[in-house]
Protein backbone atom coordinates (compact mmCIF):
# COMPACT_ATOMS: atom_id res chain seq x y z
CA UNK A 1 0.00 0.00 0.00
CA UNK A 2 1.31 3.06 -0.72
CA UNK A 3 -0.26 6.06 1.42
CA UNK A 4 1.66 9.81 1.36
CA UNK A 5 2.98 10.40 4.52
CA UNK A 6 0.56 13.60 4.87
CA UNK A 7 -2.51 11.46 4.50
CA UNK A 8 -4.93 10.48 6.89
CA UNK A 9 -5.65 6.93 6.78
CA UNK A 10 -8.36 5.31 9.62
CA UNK A 11 -6.89 1.91 11.45
CA UNK A 12 -10.76 0.87 10.91
CA UNK A 13 -10.65 1.69 7.01
CA UNK A 14 -10.37 -1.54 4.89
CA UNK A 15 -7.74 -0.82 1.97
CA UNK A 16 -5.87 -3.90 -0.04
CA UNK A 17 -2.42 -4.19 -0.48
CA UNK A 18 -2.02 -2.00 -3.48
CA UNK A 19 -4.07 0.70 -3.09
CA UNK A 20 -2.50 4.69 -3.67
CA UNK A 21 -3.38 7.65 -1.63
CA UNK A 22 -2.29 10.93 -2.42
CA UNK A 23 -1.34 13.49 -0.39
CA UNK A 24 -3.31 14.99 2.27
CA UNK A 25 -6.33 12.58 1.66
CA UNK A 26 -8.54 11.48 4.33
CA UNK A 27 -10.24 7.88 4.91
CA UNK A 28 -12.58 7.66 7.23
CA UNK A 29 -13.48 4.43 9.36
CA UNK A 30 -15.81 2.08 7.67
CA UNK A 31 -14.43 2.72 3.90
CA UNK A 32 -13.63 -0.44 1.76
CA UNK A 33 -11.02 -0.34 -0.85
CA UNK A 34 -10.82 -2.88 -3.42
CA UNK A 35 -7.42 -3.87 -5.07
CA UNK A 36 -5.87 -1.41 -7.67
CA UNK A 37 -7.62 1.52 -6.82
CA UNK A 38 -5.93 5.03 -6.46
CA UNK A 39 -7.05 8.18 -4.77
CA UNK A 40 -5.49 11.40 -5.71
CA UNK A 41 -4.37 14.96 -3.39
CA UNK A 42 -6.94 16.29 -1.20
CA UNK A 43 -9.65 13.82 -1.47
CA UNK A 44 -11.85 12.82 1.46
CA UNK A 45 -13.72 9.15 1.36
CA UNK A 46 -15.94 8.14 4.08
CA UNK A 47 -19.24 6.72 5.52
CA UNK A 48 -20.18 3.24 4.93
CA UNK A 49 -18.60 3.42 1.30
CA UNK A 50 -17.37 0.83 -0.50
CA UNK A 51 -14.80 1.46 -3.70
CA UNK A 52 -14.33 -1.55 -6.02
CA UNK A 53 -11.07 -2.54 -8.13
CA UNK A 54 -8.64 -0.04 -10.32
CA UNK A 55 -10.86 2.60 -9.93
CA UNK A 56 -8.82 5.91 -10.48
CA UNK A 57 -10.24 8.61 -8.21
CA UNK A 58 -8.86 12.59 -8.56
CA UNK A 59 -7.68 15.63 -7.09
CA UNK A 60 -10.72 16.69 -4.31
CA UNK A 61 -13.34 14.47 -4.90
CA UNK A 62 -15.60 13.99 -2.07
CA UNK A 63 -16.99 10.36 -1.77
CA UNK A 64 -19.21 9.18 1.02
CA UNK A 65 -20.17 12.55 2.55
CA UNK A 66 -23.91 12.76 3.97
CA UNK A 67 -26.56 13.08 1.73
CA UNK A 68 -27.61 16.37 1.14
CA UNK A 69 -31.38 15.75 1.94
CA UNK A 70 -33.32 17.16 4.89
CA UNK A 71 -34.85 14.14 5.25
CA UNK A 72 -31.43 12.17 6.71
CA UNK A 73 -31.30 11.94 10.08
CA UNK A 74 -28.17 10.24 10.19
CA UNK A 75 -29.46 6.84 9.39
CA UNK A 76 -27.01 4.42 8.59
CA UNK A 77 -26.81 4.15 5.16
CA UNK A 78 -24.58 3.41 1.59
CA UNK A 79 -22.60 3.93 -1.08
CA UNK A 80 -21.55 1.08 -3.65
CA UNK A 81 -18.82 1.95 -6.37
CA UNK A 82 -18.17 -0.58 -8.27
CA UNK A 83 -14.89 -1.37 -10.95
CA UNK A 84 -12.74 0.49 -13.23
CA UNK A 85 -14.55 3.68 -12.64
CA UNK A 86 -12.75 6.90 -13.26
CA UNK A 87 -14.40 9.86 -10.70
CA UNK A 88 -12.30 12.96 -11.89
CA UNK A 89 -10.97 16.02 -9.82
CA UNK A 90 -14.00 17.50 -7.33
CA UNK A 91 -16.81 15.23 -7.71
CA UNK A 92 -19.45 14.34 -4.68
CA UNK A 93 -20.87 11.05 -4.20
CA UNK A 94 -23.42 10.91 -1.74
CA UNK A 95 -25.03 7.83 0.02
CA UNK A 96 -28.30 7.06 0.88
CA UNK A 97 -31.46 8.78 2.67
CA UNK A 98 -33.27 6.82 5.36
CA UNK A 99 -31.97 3.47 7.15
CA UNK A 100 -30.15 1.02 4.65
CA UNK A 101 -30.83 3.72 1.75
CA UNK A 102 -28.03 2.83 -0.93
CA UNK A 103 -26.53 4.73 -3.86
CA UNK A 104 -25.24 2.67 -6.21
CA UNK A 105 -22.74 2.79 -9.47
CA UNK A 106 -22.27 -0.27 -11.42
CA UNK A 107 -18.54 -0.65 -13.52
CA UNK A 108 -16.34 1.30 -15.89
CA UNK A 109 -17.72 4.83 -15.85
CA UNK A 110 -16.15 7.94 -16.46
CA UNK A 111 -17.63 10.88 -14.52
CA UNK A 112 -16.00 14.16 -15.57
CA UNK A 113 -15.11 17.19 -13.12
CA UNK A 114 -17.32 18.74 -10.41
CA UNK A 115 -20.05 16.16 -11.56
CA UNK A 116 -22.59 15.34 -8.70
CA UNK A 117 -24.29 11.94 -7.91
CA UNK A 118 -26.98 12.55 -4.81
CA UNK A 119 -28.49 10.03 -2.53
CA UNK A 120 -30.24 6.95 -3.56
CA UNK A 121 -29.42 7.28 -7.18
CA UNK A 122 -28.21 4.32 -9.60
CA UNK A 123 -25.76 4.25 -12.20
CA UNK A 124 -25.01 1.75 -14.49
CA UNK A 125 -21.71 0.56 -16.55
CA UNK A 126 -20.09 2.24 -19.20
CA UNK A 127 -21.99 5.77 -18.66
CA UNK A 128 -20.13 8.87 -19.11
CA UNK A 129 -21.13 12.15 -17.04
CA UNK A 130 -19.64 15.17 -18.38
CA UNK A 131 -18.29 18.19 -16.45
CA UNK A 132 -20.54 19.34 -14.01
CA UNK A 133 -23.18 16.62 -14.76
CA UNK A 134 -25.53 16.50 -11.61
CA UNK A 135 -28.30 13.82 -10.82
CA UNK A 136 -30.77 14.71 -7.98
CA UNK A 137 -31.64 12.14 -5.52
CA UNK A 138 -33.33 8.69 -6.83
CA UNK A 139 -32.18 8.88 -10.17
CA UNK A 140 -31.59 6.03 -12.71
CA UNK A 141 -29.25 6.20 -15.06
CA UNK A 142 -29.14 3.00 -17.10
CA UNK A 143 -25.99 1.37 -18.86
CA UNK A 144 -24.38 2.88 -21.67
CA UNK A 145 -25.80 6.48 -20.82
CA UNK A 146 -23.82 9.60 -21.98
CA UNK A 147 -24.88 12.88 -20.28
CA UNK A 148 -23.23 15.93 -21.61
CA UNK A 149 -21.87 18.89 -19.42
CA UNK A 150 -23.90 21.10 -17.27
CA UNK A 151 -26.82 19.07 -17.63
CA UNK A 152 -29.26 18.22 -14.65
CA UNK A 153 -31.64 15.69 -14.16
CA UNK A 154 -34.38 15.81 -11.95
CA UNK A 155 -35.34 13.54 -8.85
CA UNK A 156 -36.90 9.91 -9.55
CA UNK A 157 -35.83 10.68 -13.15
CA UNK A 158 -34.81 7.60 -15.21
CA UNK A 159 -32.81 7.53 -18.26
CA UNK A 160 -32.63 4.75 -20.52
CA UNK A 161 -29.76 2.73 -21.69
CA UNK A 162 -27.92 3.90 -24.89
CA UNK A 163 -29.61 7.43 -24.79
CA UNK A 164 -28.01 10.85 -24.64
CA UNK A 165 -28.39 13.96 -23.14
CA UNK A 166 -27.08 17.10 -24.93
CA UNK A 167 -25.48 19.83 -22.55
CA UNK A 168 -27.00 22.16 -19.87
CA UNK A 169 -30.43 20.00 -20.54
CA UNK A 170 -32.92 20.21 -17.72
CA UNK A 171 -33.83 16.23 -17.60
CA UNK A 172 -37.44 16.32 -15.91
CA UNK A 173 -38.80 13.31 -17.11
CA UNK A 174 -37.84 9.77 -17.91
CA UNK A 175 -35.32 9.22 -20.98
CA UNK A 176 -36.33 6.46 -23.42
CA UNK A 177 -33.71 4.03 -24.17
CA UNK A 178 -31.75 4.44 -27.77
CA UNK A 179 -32.79 8.14 -27.64
CA UNK A 180 -30.94 11.43 -28.38
CA UNK A 181 -32.72 14.12 -26.26
CA UNK A 182 -31.52 18.38 -25.57
CA UNK A 183 -33.07 21.25 -24.44
CA UNK A 184 -34.75 23.28 -21.68
CA UNK A 185 -36.49 21.24 -20.42
CA UNK A 186 -35.30 18.09 -22.46
CA UNK A 187 -36.94 16.88 -25.69
CA UNK A 188 -36.61 13.75 -27.74
CA UNK A 189 -35.04 13.98 -31.32
CA UNK A 190 -34.55 10.69 -32.21
CA UNK A 191 -32.92 7.16 -32.19
CA UNK A 192 -29.81 7.35 -31.18
CA UNK A 193 -27.98 5.70 -34.28
CA UNK A 194 -24.22 5.98 -33.46
CA UNK A 195 -24.49 4.74 -29.94
CA UNK A 196 -26.51 1.86 -31.18
CA UNK A 197 -23.39 1.32 -33.96
CA UNK A 198 -20.82 1.18 -31.45
CA UNK A 199 -22.52 -1.18 -29.22
CA UNK A 200 -22.92 -3.86 -32.40
CA UNK A 201 -27.07 -3.96 -32.33
CA UNK A 202 -27.95 -5.97 -34.79
CA UNK A 203 -29.29 -3.67 -38.36
CA UNK A 204 -32.90 -5.40 -38.25
CA UNK A 205 -33.26 -4.21 -34.28
CA UNK A 206 -32.42 -0.83 -35.33
CA UNK A 207 -34.69 -0.78 -38.21
CA UNK A 208 -37.78 -1.54 -35.65
CA UNK A 209 -36.56 0.84 -33.32
CA UNK A 210 -36.44 3.51 -35.66
CA UNK A 211 -39.93 2.37 -36.93
CA UNK A 212 -41.05 2.29 -33.78
CA UNK A 213 -39.75 5.98 -32.83
CA UNK A 214 -41.49 7.45 -35.43
CA UNK A 215 -44.66 6.44 -33.56
CA UNK A 216 -43.16 8.01 -30.45
CA UNK A 217 -42.16 10.67 -32.24
CA UNK A 218 -44.54 11.93 -35.05
CA UNK A 219 -48.16 10.18 -34.21
CA UNK A 220 -49.22 12.45 -31.38
CA UNK A 221 -51.35 10.12 -29.57
CA UNK A 222 -51.45 9.98 -25.99
CA UNK A 223 -48.29 7.56 -24.29
CA UNK A 224 -50.54 4.46 -23.97
CA UNK A 225 -51.98 4.47 -27.63
CA UNK A 226 -48.19 4.93 -28.77
CA UNK A 227 -47.68 1.79 -26.47
CA UNK A 228 -50.47 -0.19 -28.49
CA UNK A 229 -49.28 1.15 -31.88
CA UNK A 230 -45.45 -0.08 -31.46
CA UNK A 231 -46.98 -3.45 -30.25
CA UNK A 232 -48.76 -3.97 -32.98
CA UNK A 233 -46.90 -2.07 -35.73
CA UNK A 234 -43.37 -2.85 -34.98
CA UNK A 235 -41.64 -6.33 -35.81
CA UNK A 236 -40.58 -7.41 -32.67
CA UNK A 237 -36.94 -7.63 -30.68
CA UNK A 238 -35.16 -7.35 -27.73
CA UNK A 239 -34.70 -3.77 -27.97
CA UNK A 240 -38.35 -2.80 -29.19
CA UNK A 241 -39.37 -4.91 -26.28
CA UNK A 242 -36.92 -3.34 -24.09
CA UNK A 243 -38.26 0.30 -24.91
CA UNK A 244 -41.93 -0.93 -24.80
CA UNK A 245 -41.86 -1.51 -21.19
CA UNK A 246 -39.80 1.22 -20.74
CA UNK A 247 -42.76 3.09 -21.48
CA UNK A 248 -45.33 1.22 -19.57
CA UNK A 249 -43.17 1.44 -16.88
CA UNK A 250 -42.54 5.73 -16.31
CA UNK A 251 -43.64 6.93 -13.12
CA UNK A 252 -42.33 10.50 -14.12
CA UNK A 253 -43.91 10.45 -17.70
CA UNK A 254 -41.91 10.33 -20.70
CA UNK A 255 -39.58 13.45 -22.25
CA UNK A 256 -41.72 13.98 -25.58
CA UNK A 257 -40.56 15.51 -28.87
CA UNK A 258 -39.46 18.86 -29.57
CA UNK A 259 -40.33 18.52 -32.83
CA UNK A 260 -41.47 15.89 -35.32
CA UNK A 261 -39.84 14.50 -37.75
CA UNK A 262 -41.10 14.77 -41.21
CA UNK A 263 -39.67 11.12 -42.45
Amino acid sequence: MQVHPSAIVSQKAKLADDVVIGPYTIIADKVRIGPGTSIGAHCVVEGNTAIGKSCKIFTGAVIGSPPQDLKYKGEKSFLEIGDNNIIREYCTFNPGTGESGKTVVGNNNLFMAYAHVAHDCVVGNNCVIANNGTLAGHVTIEDGVVIGGLAAIHQFVRVGMLSIIGGCSKVVQDIPPYSTCDGHPARVYGLNLIGLKRNVIHKDSITALHRAFKILLNSGLALKHIITKIEKEVTSSAEVAYLVNFLKNSERGISRPCRLNKD
